[in-house]
Formats: C-alpha cells, structure tokens, sequence
C-alpha cells in the first residue's frame, strides 16, 4: 500500500509532467515552425542568355514558363526553366554576385510565409516586415543567408502567382526529368550548417559519405516535409570554380535511358561532351552534365544499384581553408 507521502511525490511528479507537456507551457519555447514542404527553386547567374536557354529547351527538353524583363530596360532579366507544377530553375541575365560561384541562391517552399518570418526573427534572424514581401512573379517571399553566405529564399505561392497560372502547362513529353531531386552547395563548416538547417530549419539527415574513406565529403539533409533534400558539399579548401560542386540533380528513373534520349538529340552535337554513366559512392546510378558555364546538371536514380540502402560514412568532416 502507498503512503500518503509517496503518494503525495507520485501525484506532484504527474503534475509536472503534465504541465510541461501541455500547450501552455510550451509557448515559453516560442513560435513553431511552418512547414518547409520541398525545393521549389534554384537560381543561376548565365553568362549567355541565350545560350543557357537553348542548353536547357533544345537539350534537356524543358520549357519557359515565364520571363521578367530588367528594371532598367526591356531585356529579359530572369527565364523561368519549368520544371514541373511546383519547381522550377531561374536563370539570371547577369555577372555574378560573387564569382566564381554562379549561384544565386536556393528556394524552399512554405506553408505559411509569415509564420516562417516569425519564426526565424525569434530565433535571431534579421527578418523584419521590410526585408521581402509580393515578388514580381505574384507570390510571398524573403530571404536570409546561411552560415556560408548563401541566400536562402523561402516562398508560399499565392492562388494568382505565376506559377498558379502555368499550372500543368509548358510540361513537354521531352523534359528528361520530371523533379529536382536534391541541390548541392559548398559548406566550409558542417556544424554550423549542420545547426542552420538541421536544428533551426528542421532538415533530417539522410546520409553521409566520401570520396575518401578516411575524409567526410557528403551530407545529404532532407526538408522536414517533404521528400527534396540538400547536399552539403564538404570542402578543405575553396576550388578555383564552383560549378562541379554547387549543382543540380534531377531525378530520373533510368538514367542510362536517358542518356541514349539525350544523345539522340541534334544539340547533343552542340552539347559536344561526352555522356558518361557511373555509379556513385552511394551507389546509385547518374550522369553529370554542364551548362555553357561549366554549372552541373547531376541526373540520378532514386534507388541504389543493390537495391539496399547504403550505409553512412563515419570519417570525420574536413577542416576548411579559405586561404
């Protein structure tokens, strides 16, 4: 039988864990975070306009959905590369913001922009009511910048946005790839990003790896709501050009396929590399190709050539130089 005593400790433990789990209490922990669903974009600075179209219309099969001409002038300033109804490319007609690296940045769609304004400002950031707002493509959006400097744009589309308006349009039987799968970026310190996207952000870790057993080069991170992930590209020392590293990857279910459909192509004589179809530390199956930049388009299939998952590097991260 209980004593009142123990009784009365049983009863006032209860009521401590009662009230810490109850919604109450945990809004001393400050607003929660939206729902950060997939990628919806990338952009790219091009040094041809032209030139970038016809790699990604006339060689990769996609469309434009839209362009938005300069502030300045009637030149066409942003193409929109349409990827599918929820993802697409942005290619900037003009010199980079920082060369060698030409790209512009990263977008990620949200359920609820200004929950994720909130969000991000009690957690620190300087993202007050003037910095974004309506974009000129019709949509909600703001920016901030992750530990390495690269802008991080967050989105909610809007029911008369751009992108609602080319909804299941300019999607032709040519694209060779229906989804961005993942973007890669260089990360020079893996916990701080590790922090920025993982704790803050809320991005799982899926996998790690390396082209070195004993080094770390690899950390695939997934958005926490949905399927599209980043990969963080580990680095000692900064390369003399970015485009190998900060790239693309667009799912594909067979890629040796669509390399025979990409060779098939009249601009596969333009394109005048040759396709080369490998399998990756993680086993899986992908083919590299570059714009007239030298910007990596990676296509890669979902599923490992075992068909088992592949296990994770345990090397440890490099230390970066940016000497």
């Amino acid at each position: 039988m209980l004593t009142n005593r123990y009784r009365t400790s049983l009863l006032t433990g209860l009521a401590i864990v009662l009230l810490i789990s109850s919604p109450l209490f945990a809004q001393d922990a400050g607003p929660a975070r939206p729902k950060i669903t997939g990628i919806s974009h990338v952009g790219y600075f091009v040094s041809d306009l032209p030139r970038a179209i016809a790699f990604w219309h006339e060689f990769l099969g996609f469309d434009e959905s839209y362009t938005l001409t300069k502030k300045d002038n009637n030149d066409t300033g942003i193409a929109f590369i349409k990827i599918n109804d929820h993802q697409h490319i942005e290619l900037f007609n003009e010199p980079p913001t920082h060369p060698p690296n030409m790209m512009s940045h990263l977008c990620f769609t949200v359920d609820d922009i200004e929950a994720m304004r909130t969000y991000l400002r009690s957690k620190g950031f300087d993202v007050q009511p003037g910095n974004g707002g309506k974009t000129r493509t019709g949509d909600y959006a703001f920016e901030i910048k992750d530990p390495d400097g690269m802008l991080v744009e967050f989105v909610q589309s809007l029911p008369d946005g751009m992108e609602a308006r080319a909804a299941g349009k300019f999607e032709p039987a040519t694209r060779i790839s229906t989804q961005i799968y993942h973007l890669g970026f260089l990360v020079g310190n893996s916990e701080k990003s590790m922090d920025f996207y993982g704790k803050i952000l809320g991005f799982q870790e899926t996998w790690r790896g390396g082209a070195n057993p004993k080094e770390l080069s690899w950390i695939n991170m997934r958005v926490p709501d949905g399927t599209d992930y980043v990969e963080f590209m580990l680095y000692r020392k900064l390369p003399d050009t970015f485009g190998t590293k900060n790239h693309i990857s667009l799912l594909v279910p067979d890629v040796a396929k669509s390399v025979a459909i990409l060779e098939a192509r009249p601009a596969f004589k333009t394109y005048g590399k040759e396709l080369t179809v490998n399998t990756g530390v993680n086993q899986k199956r992908q083919v590299n190709i570059y714009d007239p930049d030298g910007t990596r388009v990676e296509l890669m299939e979902a599923n490992t050539v075992t068909g088992k998952p592949t296990p994770s590097s345990t090397a440890p991260p490099p230390q970066a130089s940016h000497d």
